[in-house]
């Protein structure tokens, strides 16, 4: 069996990250990449685990030699995806998922065109706004930032080879797991 990468991405709210756990619970020889940052570990973040974290001459580094299948800058901090290992574990027969922004996915594409690509959507965004204040983690004004962000990352779902609307978390979780497995 050959590996694939699978590009993962959505809107802030719509549900990536957790249909993600839940599929990887389920098939744990699925990998998911780890980015590098120049932004300082967070509380029980581990380097490595939740990610590879550089100073910024280190990751600058990384761009020029082309080491990164995609990066950007949000907040003064970079963070971007490590070729090298998603390349190893596809040549091992992996299955490596790629949680990223709309930006990343873009840039993935373009030096990575055989990777899957999986566009997770709010059933709207009346309900994608709910979510975001549920979470209770985001200021009124950030949480507007995100979805003027939503609307412009909804428009670009159609660039993607495969659509999932996350109404249900259960039906979300096959879904994507049978996007991810499909040959």
């Amino acid at each position: 069996m050959s590996g694939q990468l699978i590009v993962i991405t959505g809107p802030s709210g719509a549900g990536k990250g957790t249909s993600i756990a839940l599929v990887r619970s389920r098939y744990p020889d699925l990998e998911l990449s780890i980015s590098a940052t120049t932004r300082s570990p967070r509380e029980g973040e581990v380097n490595g685990k939740d990610y590879f974290f550089v100073d910024r001459p280190q990751f600058e580094a990384m761009i020029s030699s082309g080491e990164l299948l995609e990066w950007a800058e949000f907040a003064g901090n970079y963070y971007g995806t490590p070729r090298p290992p998603i390349e190893a574990g596809i040549r091992q027969g992996k299955r490596i998922l790629l949680e990223i922004e709309l930006q990343g996915a873009r840039q993935v594409r373009h030096l990575f065109p055989e990777a899957r690509s999986i566009f997770i959507l709010p059933p709207s965004l009346a309900e994608l706004e709910r979510r975001l204040r549920d979470r209770d983690r985001d200021s009124a004004a950030a949480i507007e930032t995100r979805l003027q962000r939503a609307r412009e990352e909804i428009e670009a779902a159609d660039e993607f080879d495969v659509q999932i609307v996350n109404d249900n978390l259960d039906e979300t979780v096959e879904k994507l797991a049978s996007a991810i497995f499909r040959y």
